[in-house]
């Protein structure tokens, strides 16, 4: 008898049953599993694995988009051009300066208010959440604009109000000491998204640990760093992690700000701004692809140094460590 089949001996020929291979049921959830993921593999393939292949490719041609067919297979001649390029050293510094200054605030700024507006004595949380997170849903660009209008020197709301209390009115968007922290005010319009996710780890922290605090005499600064922090610290550590890609990406905001100008004294001529220049105002585009790359292994180097030391700072209820 087949190694599939079982019968009973003397048993009729029609009850005899067939027993399914074990790794059938596997194959066929596996099989359906590709059939419905078949729309995001076939997404990725077309929207961003080959364009990457097609980029990382571009990077040894020297390749117009004005003339195409003049493309040249020149090697690592891009590279080369790259390690002597002072312009692309101006803007590593340039976003470096501004990730010191935004990247602080991008964390701290959101887990103030989430601490603020999970407290039990605090009246109208629900109002207060939404009024902070209403500005996320703004399109950026019309918010640039907004802040544009505020921060401007002679007619804006934030230099009236200065005024008013007799402080020093600075020149935000024209100066090259203010412009960093008029940049990293405008983002902290868009903290909603991360102050949510802080208002949701900080709900899940077990009530027992702060009536345990309490009970020891803690106060709430104690309870906060002791407790809320190290119990939330997976949620800050992915904060970290998406803001410090975003800032090696900063684009929107001084290319919209200074008209892609690099204004003042190339002050906002961030790594993402010169490459946008380098592709679609001087047509370079295997120059370009060479920029690109580069951001690409910073940023995953970065982010590698951050996950190297999250073991020493970010604690998971349920890990051994």
């Amino acid at each position: 008898m087949n190694a599939d089949t079982e019968a009973a001996p003397g048993a009729p020929a029609s009850r005899v049953k067939v027993r399914r291979r074990p790794h059938t049921r596997s194959s066929y959830d596996r099989r359906w599993g590709l059939i419905f993921l078949s729309p995001w593999l076939i997404g990725f393939v077309l929207w961003y694995l080959l364009p990457m292949v097609a980029s990382l490719a571009f990077s040894f041609f020297r390749f117009n988009l004005i003339r195409p067919e003049d493309a040249r297979f020149i090697g690592l001649t891009n590279y080369a051009r790259l390690l002597n390029d002072s312009a692309v050293v101006h803007s590593l510094l340039v976003t470096l300066k501004y990730a010191l200054v935004a990247l602080p605030l991008a964390v701290a700024v959101p887990l103030a208010f989430a601490w603020l507006l999970t407290a039990k004595s605090l009246w109208g949380k629900s109002f207060f959440r939404t009024l902070f997170y209403l500005p996320t849903i703004v399109p950026f660009v019309s918010a640039v604009f907004i802040w544009n209008g505020y921060m401007n020197t002679q007619t804006g709301w934030l230099n009236r109000m200065l005024g008013a209390a007799r402080v020093p009115q600075p020149d935000w968007l024209n100066s090259t000491t203010w412009i960093y922290g008029a940049l990293a005010l405008i983002g902290l319009w868009g903290v909603g998204n991360a102050m949510l996710l802080f208002i949701a780890g900080m709900q899940g922290v077990p009530t027992e640990l702060y009536e345990a605090a309490e009970v020891d005499g803690a106060n709430s600064w104690h309870k906060f760093s002791k407790i809320t922090v190290p119990m939330i610290s997976p949620i800050i550590f992915y904060n970290v992690v998406l803001a410090l890609i975003a800032l090696f990406q900063y684009f929107l905001v001084p290319y919209v700000l200074k008209n892609g100008t690099g204004d003042p004294a190339n002050s906002t001529l961030f790594y993402s701004m010169y490459f946008f220049k380098t592709v679609f105002t001087f047509n370079d585009m295997g120059y370009g692809a060479t920029l690109a790359w580069v951001l690409f292994v910073i940023i995953m180097l970065v982010t590698g140094v951050v996950f190297r030391t999250a073991r020493h700072w970010v604690h998971y209820e349920y890990q051994e460590r």
